[in-house]
């Protein structure tokens, strides 16, 4: 398995981030997406201030991917964190995890934030895993019921 970063408009990256829309929105709504509701979703909540983008691969497989955003100073937001189904429960998601968080510090970011769904129950449950902190919201989003923090400088220093 390798992670590498691309932009977050290359073929590969808007293919697999429809992909993860179908998944989190299939949830959402109890059924497979439409491709309007894929691109209605895409465009009420765009990836372009994505600052890094990594897919994860298998051979010319993709796996999954996760993004990187820096709202503030010092502060970088995981979003697009997706895992195909075919490949959840191998340790991809936090290699991902892991990836985001040294890529952020790297550039700069002393804190990790995201926000999830209730019914991402294995999001949520990776993201406490790792040493996330739930917190009170931190803004108006969409779509998202639970926020969580983590120091990413002092976690690199253990």
């Amino acid at each position: 398995m390798k992670i590498t970063r691309l932009p977050v408009d290359h073929p590969e990256a808007v293919a697999v981030l429809r992909e993860y829309v179908d998944d989190v929105a299939g949830r959402y709504y109890g059924r497979q997406a439409t491709d309007d509701e894929i691109d209605r979703a895409l465009a009420e909540d765009p990836s372009d201030d994505v600052v890094l983008f990594f897919l994860a691969r298998q051979g010319e497989q993709v796996l999954g991917c996760v993004g990187v955003r820096f709202p503030e100073p010092a502060v970088a937001e995981l979003t697009r964190m997706f895992v195909k189904p075919a490949a959840r429960g191998t340790g991809l998601a936090s290699a991902l995890l892991r990836t985001a968080e040294e890529e952020a510090a790297r550039n700069g970011a002393q804190v990790m934030r995201l926000d999830t769904r209730s019914d991402l129950v294995e999001a949520r449950a990776l993201y406490a895993k790792h040493g996330y902190q739930e917190v009170e919201p931190y803004g108006e989003r969409l779509y998202a019921d639970h926020f969580f923090v983590k120091n990413i400088l002092a976690a690199r220093r253990v």
